[in-house]
Formats: structure tokens, C-alpha cells, sequence
């Protein structure tokens, strides 16, 4: 089982060369990746100061050699695929094949959908994301590709170079613990992880179960699960007895480098983890 830290890049850690000194640590102690929120505004009551995960990611990249490094979750239904293609393919190749893809619906916290005028209604934002995520997995082919959808367009365009990890770069579906919607679960089965928020062990249990049943097997499958910083050894083996095959360490929107560096540096053997 590996272990990352997931926090998100506000306050004291949307500074760039704050973020490359913990990874850098947490690579250091024996951590497995480092992953960030995908975000663009929050609430009034919550930081302000924020940073783009993909800048920072690049960074992290180049500064970095084993950890594996991705967002959690970036919300597909309010970006254009192509430029996500784009991104994530030299993202890759910066990294020397690192880069992990969590995917989902996002949320409208703080009004960051509804006052950029973007799609609130769910429904529909599942099926830009459905379609979104096909164009993504064939623009990454090196195929030409012709795609005309519902929400997007590709006329005939070839993009290269693939990415480093083949047969793709792993992306993982994000699904609410405890929402019985069998959309994000059936679209994470197609993907190559899974990635519960906010899900107690018996929620995991039963969607890993339900992606298990859809594929076949979880064989190659990665389960990845979010659990608190302050999480024991008995918290781990429970959810590794699920089938678990990532601890998520999640940090709330209002962490300061310190707890993450305090963490990091511990590395996931002192926080209770295997590594």
C-alpha cells in the first residue's frame, strides 16, 4: 500500500517554493506522491490566497524524481479537453511518467461554477465530463482524431508526442462516499482508480465492492482512500483489509506548511503506514 499527502494550495501553501520544500521532504522520508485540490475560488470564510495546481505541479516535477504527483480532482466539465491533453502529456514527460489524473464533477463551493458562468446542473456536467474524458484518452492515443459531440469539438487533429506511461497516463474517478449515484462509480470502473471522498470504511468497502463487480476484477486497480492527518495503524489496516492501495493523508482548507512539513517529515512509517 503507498501513501500520499493531499492538501490543498491556499494560504502559506499556494507559494510555490513552499510546496517544493515539502515534496522534496516528503520524498526524502518515504512518501509515495504528493497530490493537490483543484480549485479556483472558495468561500469568504476560507482562504483566498490560492495557487494553480498545474504550475505547481510542474515544479514539483522537476524537483522531484520518484514521487508520484497528480490533482485531486480536477473538474473536466469546466475545462477544454484539448488543453488538458496538452497539459498533462508534458506534465508527464516532465516528470518522467509520474503524473496521476483524478477526475470528477467538482463542486460550486464558494460559487466558483455558478460566477463564472459556468454549468451548475449535475446531470449535464456528468455528461460533459463522460465526453470530455473520452476526447481526453484519444487525444493522448497520438491517433487523428475526429470527435464531434454533444459539448466538444476535435476536427481531425493528431496531438503528439503520447504520453511517457503507457498504454495511458492512470486516471482515477472521484465519488462521493455515502451518494448512491451509479454514474461516478460506473465511469471510475472504466478508469484506473477510484478515489472516495469523505467515505467511511463500510462506504469504501461497499463502492470498491460495486467497481469490482462492474469490472470483473480489481486486478491493476488502484482504490485510493482520504483519511485525516492524525489517522492510526488500525485506520490503514482496515481499509488495506477493503482493498485499499493508497492512504490519501487529506489536510483541511485550513493547513499551514508546518502541519504538512510536520507530517512530511515524519514520513508515512511514523504516521502508522507500511510505505
Amino acid at each position: 500500500m503507498r501513501h500520499g499527502l493531499f492538501f490543498p494550495p491556499f494560504g502559506e501553501l499556494a507559494e510555490p517554493s513552499v510546496v517544493v520544500r515539502l515534496a522534496k521532504e516528503a520524498e526524502h522520508h518515504g512518501w509515495d506522491g504528493v497530490f493537490l485540490w483543484d480549485h479556483m475560488i472558495r468561500r469568504p470564510e476560507e482562504p483566498q490566497v490560492i495557487a494553480d495546481p498545474w504550475i505547481l505541479l510542474a515544479a514539483l516535477a522537476a524537483s522531484t524524481k520518484v514521487l508520484r504527483l497528480g490533482t485531486m480532482i480536477t473538474p473536466l466539465a469546466r475545462r477544454r479537453p484539448q488543453k488538458v491533453a496538452r497539459e498533462t502529456v508534458t506534465l508527464d514527460h516532465l516528470s518522467r511518467g509520474r503524473l496521476i489524473l483524478g477526475v470528477g464533477l467538482g463542486v460550486n463551493s464558494g460559487g466558483e461554477l455558478e460566477r463564472f458562468g459556468e454549468c451548475t446542473d449535475e446531470p449535464r456536467r456528468a455528461a460533459m465530463l463522460d465526453e470530455a474524458l473520452d476526447l481526453l484518452l484519444t487525444l493522448w492515443s497520438g491517433e487523428e482524431v475526429h470527435h464531434r459531440g454533444v459539448f466538444f469539438t476535435a476536427d481531425g487533429v493528431r496531438f503528439l508526442p503520447t504520453p511517457v506511461q503507457q498504454p495511458r497516463i492512470p486516471v482515477w474517478g472521484a465519488a462521493i462516499g455515502g451518494r448512491r449515484h451509479a454514474g461516478p462509480l460506473r465511469r471510475a470502473a472504466r478508469l484506473d482508480g477510484l478515489f472516495p471522498v469523505d467515505a467511511t470504511i463500510e462506504q469504501f468497502r461497499d463502492m470498491a465492492e460495486e467497481v469490482r463487480a462492474l469490472r470483473g476484477s480489481l486486478v491493476g486497480y488502484e482504490l485510493a482512500v482520504e483519511v485525516g492527518p492524525d489517522a492510526d495503524e488500525a485506520t490503514f489496516a482496515d481499509f488495506e483489509e477493503a482493498g485499499a492501495t493508497w492512504i490519501m493523508h487529506s489536510f483541511p482548507v485550513h493547513t499551514t506548511a508546518a502541519e504538512v512539513g510536520d507530517l512530511a517529515e515524519r514520513g508515512p512509517q511514523a504516521s502508522g503506514g507500511v510505505g
